[in-house]
């Protein structure tokens, strides 16, 4: 008898029960004299590579993966950015322009729903995934924010290491620094980042946690326009009870999640119009809308 995990919703999909009861309050915190930090809901994300984690899904099955582009596009709704801009969605269509999700808000109810039926059997209209055209060649990208009228704004690539620390890290960053230079020349406004997921395991071997870290850092954009915005280095560990917690404390902070959503949501509002992500804007500086 086929499992569950073959049965029920498969991709990003997985997580949506975890998405929908998370909390979407405003991960800034303020201490009253104008500091500010982002507080990242790490323990959402535990949860959430709990499912792979447990499965011993392969890296080959994409569901890890997964996870962290559906945590992701969570913490910037939560930072205010408008839910249907953040793809993946967190429903179905994943991927859908602002501009055909207000069409559809318009439409009479039965129209609406037929309507959003056909869009999910139309993946060249409502993708699964959204692939963008770099300067040299299209690329998937994990977590994105676009719209006709602006072009991307977010672009956000996600990778994990689970093992063979020693054989693959090399791989994984020289794949990281084409794609980097391969958007960054084509979107020179948008905040490009990257995201890497390792595996508790490579402290067994230090100097391949050196290594990480050390490439992490050299990935960013040293003024010449070719690394990324941000960058950042998780690590998770299973426990006895086989869930997944986030060690924040084994990762330096400058390559931790909380700096990396505040560089990537600072690069977003720079490049936009002061008028443009009023809630993202409010947030930061801990004030409440009225229709919040």
């Amino acid at each position: 008898m086929p499992s569950s995990a073959e049965t029920g919703p498969r991709g990003v999909a997985r997580y949506d029960d975890l998405i929908r009861a998370a909390s979407c309050e405003s991960p800034w915190r303020h201490d009253g004299v104008g500091g500010r930090v982002y507080l990242p809901d790490l323990d959402l994300l535990g949860s959430i590579l709990t499912i792979p984690v447990s499965e011993s899904a392969s890296t080959q099955t994409g569901l890890l993966g997964k996870g962290l582009d559906a945590w992701f596009a969570h913490e910037f709704r939560r930072a205010g950015f408008d839910p249907d801009s953040v793809w993946p969605r967190a429903s179905d269509p994943r991927v859908l322009p602002t501009d055909l999700k207000a069409l559809l808000e318009r439409l009479p109810t039965a129209l609406r729903n037929d309507l959003t039926a056909r869009l999910l059997r139309l993946r060249a209209v409502a993708p699964q995934d959204a692939s963008i055209l770099g300067r040299a060649y299209t690329k998937q990208v994990d977590v994105v924010m676009s719209s006709w009228s602006t072009g991307p704004e977010l672009l956000l690539s996600t990778k994990s290491q689970s093992s063979s620390f020693g054989k693959n890290l090399p791989n994984r960053f020289e794949e990281a620094y084409g794609d980097a230079g391969n958007l960054r020349a084509r979107y020179p406004l948008a905040a490009v980042g990257f995201a890497f997921a390792l595996s508790s395991a490579i402290d067994a071997e230090p100097s391949q946690l050196e290594r990480a870290i050390d490439m992490m850092r050299k990935l960013r954009d040293r003024g010449d326009g070719n690394g990324y915005t941000a960058t950042c280095l998780l690590m998770y560990d299973a426990g006895p009870s086989g869930a997944v917690s986030i060690l924040a404390d084994e990762i330096p902070a400058d390559l931790g999640a909380p700096q990396f959503m505040d560089r990537m949501i600072t690069a977003i509002l720079d490049a936009a119009p002061a008028s443009s992500h009023r809630t993202v804007r409010e947030r930061r500086r801990g004030r409440l809308l009225l229709e919040e």
